[in-house]
């Protein structure tokens, strides 16, 4: 599939750091990606973001209006309803009318899942749209998408059966598994452990013919490398999510304080910043830059709302990544063919 000059709407009043790191990230994507950018929100308060950045290419950068924000305090439903004119609410708009092919948003996570269901739509067969966040393995250059991780508190069964399909197509289009290896996330391997969701959820992915389901996957096989596609319920992956980004955050500042001082410790660093830089990229949720919304009509990619520059560039990317390589026609594809297998 070759690569487009992709449009991507980007939610720059969305995040703890936004505009200034949003438009930051997406000056860069625009310059290093060849994308055009939809920057939605406060004119004024982009544009002096814009003016810090000398050399960027006002052709490929463009600035949509809206006039409220949704903060993350707010309830999302209400919220969406009470500010139509939002700037996640336009930026999805803009999708849906096919001015853009994807949005990126650091703000509420809900909000913008919420948007996407309302504006976009599910895709035909999907009952619940997730959230698919990519984590690093022990095995090098391989990763692992675990879904959902926050749109859905309380599951069925059928939609961790979903999950597992979307997270085939994703692993297989985006992180270039051919054969990829389907989980479930349990407290033991066995076929018997697990509360009731579990032991469906376990049925139902043994049958279906259409996913390469390999059994239960225990806490600690998550980062083995043994598979590549997890599924569990948002209540779980959330909080699995969360974990796993502190415990990137405890072993770099480990690292860090663990380091000799003075200069026997400049020269440690010197020796070890190419194999520091290397580990940083593995588990630094940054290089990631957030999980794709699958499921809806529409390339969303839900960033963190603590997003910096680096982050937002990297979201940008996995949502032309996910547009060059048709991630969204290739799951109505998929199940288009095997809703037959798939017991509603």
């Amino acid at each position: 599939m070759g690569s487009t000059r992709a449009r991507i709407a980007v939610d720059a009043m969305g995040g703890d750091l936004a505009p200034a790191e949003i438009v930051a990230g997406a000056v860069r994507a625009s310059e290093e990606l060849g994308v055009e950018v939809l920057l939605v929100g406060d004119p004024q308060a982009i544009q002096a973001c814009l003016q810090r950045h000398s050399s960027s290419d006002s052709e490929k950068l463009s600035i949509i209006p809206a006039e409220d924000v949704i903060s993350m305090h707010e309830d999302p439903l209400k919220a969406l309803r009470r500010k139509p004119k939002s700037s996640i609410n336009v930026a999805m708009d803009l999708v849906k009318s096919r001015q853009a092919e994807a949005v990126v948003s650091a703000g509420h996570s809900g909000a913008a899942m919420a948007a996407g269901l309302l504006r976009l739509g599910r895709l035909k067969g999907i009952d619940r749209p997730a959230i698919g966040a990519v984590f690093p393995t022990l095995m090098a250059n391989k990763s692992v998408i675990i879904l959902d991780v926050g749109a859905n508190v309380d599951c069925r069964p059928k939609y961790l059966e979903q999950f597992a399909l979307m997270g085939k197509i994703y692993s297989k289009s985006i992180l270039g598994i051919e054969d990829p290896q389907v989980g479930l996330l349990n407290i033991g391997e066995e076929s018997s452990k697990g509360n009731e969701l579990a032991l469906e959820t376990y049925k139902r992915l043994q049958k279906n013919p259409a996913i390469p389901f390999i059994g239960n996957a225990e806490g600690r096989d998550v980062l083995s490398g043994r598979f590549d596609v997890i599924v569990c319920d948002g209540f779980v992956g959330n909080i699995l999510l969360k974990f796993a980004e502190a415990i990137g955050d405890v072993l770099l500042q480990t690292m860090r304080e663990e380091l000799p001082q003075g200069l026997r410790g400049q020269l440690g660093v010197a020796l070890l910043k190419p194999n520091l830089k290397r580990l940083r990229q593995r588990i630094d949720h940054a290089e990631h830059g957030g999980g794709l919304l699958l499921g809806v009509d529409g390339i969303c990619i839900i960033s963190h709302g603590s997003s910096q520059a680096p982050s937002i560039f990297n979201a940008i990317r996995l949502a032309k990544e996910a547009c060059d390589r048709q991630v969204l026609e290739q799951i109505q594809s998929y199940y288009s063919q095997s809703h037959k297998n798939v017991r509603s």
